[in-house]
């Protein structure tokens, strides 16, 4: 069908309106450049004068428009705060003094960063040389820049000066900043006798235990948030805090693209009501080691608060209650009692000794599956696996069978049939034999549909202790065989029993949709344990495994002729393994290993600023940058491309080159200024800046690994 003229001929502004609208957040940020700063920067001093020798403070004074802010040491998406001194012969400058930052939010509440606004002091220590003379004076000079941000961000700066007199008397309190530059340095976060500070992490999270030495007494700490020094947290990310012995725990997620083996948590915890009794101390720093521990989310220790595990004990009854209104068990129900009563003849107490005897039947096949799991859990640590939901092996392969389950209720393919027929055989057996073996197979043969439902049993009793797995299938053993209980104490009640029909494949196929999200929470926990290009790997090996499973129910459906059944097997084996080849992840130390194994060196991204690139040239190395998106799939190709190379991989190591990446996959206004210095708005966009040049060289969108050696030997 042809669209009207009317919409045709409307159709190119639309989309000119839809470009300059993308290009909007670009224009505005340059048009801004030429603006009036919204913040004022002044330098000051905490003294009137200084004396030869003695170190001496002042402070870059920050004024910030209203709700406008700049960044802290560890900004997040903006740029920390920087002084370039130029100082007299013999003077050194320190470090800036941060004070406790705040976090920073977008208009829509989306955490965007750390840093500051309003009345800022930034304090900085400068030592003098011992041979000034007094009478003298000095002058000290810095330029300041800073990122300013509202609703845009704009880079600022400003050169700022200060003259002081050298005296030979100790110096008087400057008498408008003084007490002001004081209360600041007494205010910096530090740690505290009044507090003990304790962490430890896993692959996901880091827990962060903070605990009072004493009653506090006075005022308490209200909503601490933790600021990370580093990338090691997440700062975009929720922080889930809890109460506990009159301290707290503090739940810090790691970022995907964190460092790989931290042994040491480094930051700032604020709390707005203080962690002293008199409300002081805003900031308490963190410095502690960071110790392996449990996934507490995933895997409860030993010591899990009964009420959890009651509550985990009551959903697996339930479980094993819902398994008998599956398809495969719920039919023949009512026929198995009926099936007592005769052979009783129907004398009550032997009715309900069938019943009893049936039960048996489950619970020691239960037990039995939970012996060999629980002997398989105990081989899995004997060979290494530490605390297994950490393993991003472990975490892939409960997520595959997970998903085989979810299709199997999704009627993908079906488990079993020849094996349902094999039990009909056991179960014909007479007499107390027949009740067992009806039990026995009840949970192994007869009821195939039941496996995904065994499924979280199975992931639990590889996660948690011995006893606890042994309760889990215990309960659901019992889910299992209460029907029939009571169906045996009043075998009448069968004639009150819902007719089979439809309904139970509606039932079967909802069911599997719990199973989904299973899958869905495994991958995002792997999200957390894999690289990019190892969760991607992920999520297309559970595609193939997927197939398979699809292939096996396509062409292994009941009456298939053998070749078709052969058809189905084979292409079920190639596509799992393929899919289980393809998306089995390592963790960073076993890739890293293996790396040096081979003798291929590794490249190490480290996060792109402009300062950062200054820094390295000022080094005289060769600065390679990739601006890139996880949205972005002309950079994944490129990174497979370029950075698999082992020629690539070799120069750059040879060579020393520095690699940074900018991540754009989120908005970033210090990427986005960058790309439009290049004239450039989108990723791919890499450069190499080589020594000596004013300006680096720009590669490509679509990369090789010729391309990329060209740019690097190159003389600029």
């Amino acid at each position: 069908m042809i669209p009207p003229r009317s919409t045709l001929s409307l159709r190119p502004w639309l989309m000119l309106g839809l470009a300059l609208a993308a290009l909007s957040p670009v224009r505005a940020a340059l048009a801004s450049l030429g603006a009036p700063s919204h913040v004022q920067a002044s330098l000051v001093a905490a003294d009137t004068s200084i004396q030869p020798g003695k170190p001496f403070t002042v402070a870059l004074h920050l004024v910030h428009d209203p709700h406008w802010h700049t960044y802290w040491l560890n900004p997040g998406t903006g740029l920390a705060t920087a002084l370039k001194w130029t100082l007299p012969a013999g003077f050194t400058a320190g470090d800036i003094q941060w004070p406790a930052p705040i976090v920073i939010k977008d208009p829509a509440g989306n955490v965007t960063g750390s840093g500051y606004d309003g009345d800022l002091l930034l304090p900085v220590t400068i030592t003098p040389p011992s041979d000034l003379q007094p009478g003298s004076s000095v002058e000290l000079r810095a330029r300041g820049e800073w990122l300013m941000c509202a609703e845009v961000c704009v880079p600022g700066s400003a050169d700022v000066a200060l003259s002081l007199p050298v005296m030979a008397a100790a110096a008087a309190p400057d008498a408008r900043w003084g007490e002001k530059i004081r209360a600041v340095l007494a205010g910096l976060p530090r740690a505290d006798a009044a507090w003990s500070i304790t962490a430890t992490r896993n692959a996901t999270a880091v827990t962060l235990t903070l605990m009072p030495a004493a009653s506090p007494g006075g005022r308490t700490p209200r909503d601490p948030h933790f600021f990370a020094d580093d990338s090691l947290i997440a700062f975009d990310q929720p922080q889930s805090v809890r109460s506990a012995g009159g301290g707290f725990v503090l739940t810090l997620p790691i970022p995907s693209d964190g460092p790989a083996n931290p042994t040491r948590l480094l930051g700032v915890v604020t709390s707005e009501t203080g962690w002293l009794p008199d409300g002081s101390l805003r900031g308490l720093r963190v410095d502690v080691p960071l110790a392996i521990g449990q996934v507490a989310d995933l895997a409860p220790s030993s010591t899990t608060a009964p009420a959890g595990l009651l509550g985990t004990l009551l959903l697996a009854f339930v479980g094993g209650l819902i398994l008998n209104l599956m398809p495969c068990v719920f039919p023949v129900l009512g026929i198995k009692i009926l099936g007592f009563v005769n052979q009783a003849g129907h004398e009550r107490g032997k009715v309900v000794a069938h019943g009893l005897v049936f039960a048996l039947g489950v619970l020691l096949s239960f037990w039995s599956l939970a012996a060999v799991l629980a002997i398989l859990r105990a081989g899995g640590s004997q060979l290494g696996w530490g605390f297994q939901l950490q393993s991003p092996a472990f975490v892939f392969a409960l997520a595959a069978v997970m998903l085989v389950f979810a299709l199997n209720m999704s009627g993908v393919f079906e488990f079993g049939l020849r094996a349902t027929a094999v039990g009909g055989s056991l179960q014909t057996k007479s007499g107390f034999a027949g009740s067992f073996f009806t039990g026995v197979l009840a949970t192994v043969v007869a009821t195939p549909c039941s496996a995904p439902f065994l499924a979280p049993a199975l992931g639990a009793a590889l996660a948690l202790s011995t006893v606890q797995s042994f309760a889990i299938f215990t309960a659901i053993a019992l889910g299992l065989a209460l029907p029939y209980l009571l169906l045996s104490i009043f075998p009448g009640a069968v004639k009150v029993l819902p007719r089979p029909g439809a309904w139970m494949e509606t039932f079967k196929q909802f069911m599997a949709f719990p199973l989904y999200a299973t899958v869905g929470y495994l991958v995002w926990v792997l999200a957390g344990q894999t690289g990019d290009e190892g969760f991607q790997n992920v999520l297309f090996g559970l595609v193939l495994i997927a197939m398979g499973v699809w292939v096996y129910g396509r062409w292994n459906a009941p009456g298939a002729s053998p070749g078709r059944t052969r058809f189905g097997f084979a292409g079920l084996v190639v596509l799992v393994l393929a899919g289980a080849w393809l998306g089995w992840p390592q963790n960073a130390a076993a890739k890293s290993a293996a790396a040096q194994a081979s003798g291929a060196p590794e490249v190490v991204w480290e996060k792109w600023s402009p300062e950062a690139v200054a820094k390295l040239r000022a080094d005289g190395r060769i600065v390679y940058v990739d601006f890139t998106a996880r949205w972005c799939a002309t950079c994944q190709a490129n990174k497979k491309l370029v950075f698999h190379s082992r020629e690539v991989l070799k120069t750059f190591a040879d060579k020393n080159i520095a690699t940074l990446r900018g991540d754009w996959t989120n908005q970033d206004p210090a990427i986005t200024a960058e790309l439009a210095k290049y004239q450039r708005s989108a990723v791919p966009f890499n450069q190499v800046w080589l020594p000596g040049k004013d300006e680096p060289v720009l590669l490509p969108e679509l990369l090789t690994p010729n391309t990329v050696l060209t740019a690097v030997n190159s003389k600029g």
